[in-house]
């Protein structure tokens, strides 16, 4: 739906939220082999609440969400919901991650949200472009075998 009011019976509606949430303990686990499948449950999460995903991007260490929430619905609910129910499924689906990082609690306790009035488009830009941003901060970091100075080999960290 790209129409700018959204409606219920007696409502119209356009309640538009910037989240961005982490794993505990900012493990980087989400964009390795795990995207996809938490990409899928959170969309299906999204679905069952009539929440409608508007841009989407999954980071190495947090999700950034761009969502139409309906009023009927308040940000702290869904939130509580998506993080809780997600946690749950991802650690039925990956077996695994509940023995390596503990049983049931796959996300930190806190978010960040915001709401989104007329820059809706700056913000949907910013979350498409939020990996390409993460890569280049990680070329920085990258071991530099030679000095750029002084031309002398670098010891390996």
């Amino acid at each position: 739906m790209n129409k700018d009011n959204e409606s219920l019976a007696h409502t119209k509606w356009r309640c538009k939220y910037h989240i961005v949430f982490a794993p505990k303990y900012r493990r980087q686990i989400v964009y390795g082999k795990y995207k996809e499948s938490i990409g899928k449950i959170i969309r299906e999460l999204c679905a069952r609440k009539d929440v409608e995903i508007l841009e989407a991007n999954a980071c190495k260490d947090h999700i950034h969400l761009l969502v139409s929430i309906p009023p009927k619905l308040s940000v702290s609910q869904f939130i509580g919901y998506l993080k809780g129910k997600s946690s749950l499924m991802i650690f039925d689906r990956h077996a695994n991650l509940k023995y390596r990082y503990g049983n049931r609690k796959f996300w930190c306790r806190g978010y960040f949200v915001d709401t989104v009035g007329r820059n809706k488009e700056t913000i949907a830009a910013y979350i498409r472009n939020q990996i390409k941003e993460d890569y280049l901060a990680d070329q920085l970091t990258l071991f530099e075998e030679f000095d750029p100075f002084t031309g002398d080999k670098n010891p390996k960290k």
